[in-house]
């Protein structure tokens, strides 16, 4: 008989009940080193009392109202995100796959105000992950994700990861837009060079194409940037957010400069949810903290510290790993076993991963974890390799 939970995960045989930073308690009580994070989701780690007390708060006030009316919360939020990124506006959403949906509705009225609605073939990238809506797995093409889903949506074509020869010549003054991750997390922690994303913006620029970011995973502070393009010195026209914008609660938001948002006009896109004031609440809080630039200080220091660990620990366990790879705290380990082997054997050890493509091992620890808690960790993943090769 099928499960009253729609069975479309293999999930682990582990369940929490509470959390306290970067610790994970199971129901039995076990103490699990979190360094999944929900998927870089919990930015702030579980349970962080200055998050618990924004929505504690907002909760005692008013839950939902919808879009119809003015959302004070919304607006604040909105207001911090502009101010602290190249955007003129902000469209909030309760999820990155909603995020991606919008941006790519954005750019076909974009291209359909011009008078060119024929415009739209967006490129995308071998890897890729932008969620999995319809839409978004058309945007992404990956077979594991299509298959059995079609006819997909039209207007998507994909190139090869990090070829810029690739991009040169498939992009034209007919392309709508290049929809690209700085950092991509499904696809394996593989960074884009700066060069590179500064490449693109100016081949955008020169073909007039819309430049869309997709900064789900890599953005909110994950790289040691609020985010991960400002690396680059580069802006986009739109970019996707989600994930550890809520610090836990479910938000997302597409961020746009006036010119690319210039379509959406009441009536275009809407959500009944989106934008609630219980998300925002905490959202506002999570911004305020992160955005604060003795913050992502702090994030570099300990990514620095972080890497330095786990370069030791590929070195002495040569069998095990590759190399390590990413930016901040946005961390892969690339392996030479299969990642979710090593993902149960951490489970073994009591700590938390994510395995993804490329044969690698996603770390996505909370923003503010500690110091004892970056050496107990690659201590505990010391003794998971360590079975592995046992």
């Amino acid at each position: 008989m099928i499960p009253h939970v729609l069975p479309t995960y293999n999930r682990a045989d582990l369940a929490f009940e509470r959390g306290e930073g970067c610790w994970a308690i199971s129901t039995d009580g076990t103490r699990y080193l979190d360094l999944g994070a929900g998927i870089a989701v919990n930015a702030l780690g579980h349970a962080n009392p200055e998050l618990v007390a924004a929505l504690t708060e907002q909760a005692g006030r008013i839950w939902h109202v919808s879009n119809l009316y003015h959302i004070p919360e919304q607006e604040r939020l909105a207001d911090l995100l502009v101010e602290h990124t190249f955007a003129d506006t902000a469209f909030l959403t309760n999820s990155g796959t909603e995020a991606a949906e919008l941006a790519i509705k954005m750019v076909r009225k974009f291209w359909a105000e011009e008078g060119d609605a024929d415009r739209y073939e967006i490129l995308t990238f071998e890897g890729a992950f932008h969620g999995r809506s319809t839409g978004a797995i058309a945007a992404a093409g990956s077979e594991k994700m299509v298959k059995g889903f079609g006819p997909l949506m039209p207007g998507f074509r994909q190139l090869p990861w990090g070829d810029m020869e690739a991009i040169k010549a498939a992009i034209t003054e007919r392309t709508a837009a290049v929809m690209i991750e700085p950092i991509q997390g499904e696809g394996g922690i593989r960074p884009l060079a700066d060069a590179d994303l500064r490449l693109i913006r100016e081949l955008c620029d020169a073909t007039g194409a819309l430049l869309v970011l997709d900064e789900v995973q890599c953005g909110m502070g994950r790289t040691g940037k609020l985010f991960a393009h400002e690396y680059a010195g580069i802006t986009p026209d739109i970019m996707m957010v989600a994930k550890g914008i809520g610090g836990g609660f479910p938000l997302g938001a597409v961020l746009a400069t006036e010119k690319a948002a210039a379509g959406m006009v009441a009536g275009t896109h809407g959500s009944t949810y989106g934008g609630n004031p219980l998300a925002c609440a905490v959202g506002a809080k999570v911004m305020e903290i992160i955005a604060a630039p003795e913050f992502l200080a702090e994030v570099n220091r300990k990514a620095g510290l972080f890497r330095q660990k786990l370069e030791a620990l590929v070195a002495a366990h040569p069998d095990v790993f590759e190399g390590v790879r990413g930016q901040g705290l946005m961390i892969g380990l690339k392996c030479l076993v299969a990642p979710g082997d090593l993902v149960k054997a951490g489970y073994a050890e009591h700590i938390l991963t994510v395995p993804a493509a490329d044969a690698t091992l996603r770390l996505l620890p909370p923003l503010n974890i500690s110091d004892a808690d970056i050496a107990e960790a690659v201590a505990r993943l010391d003794r998971a390799a360590a079975r592995l090769e046992a």
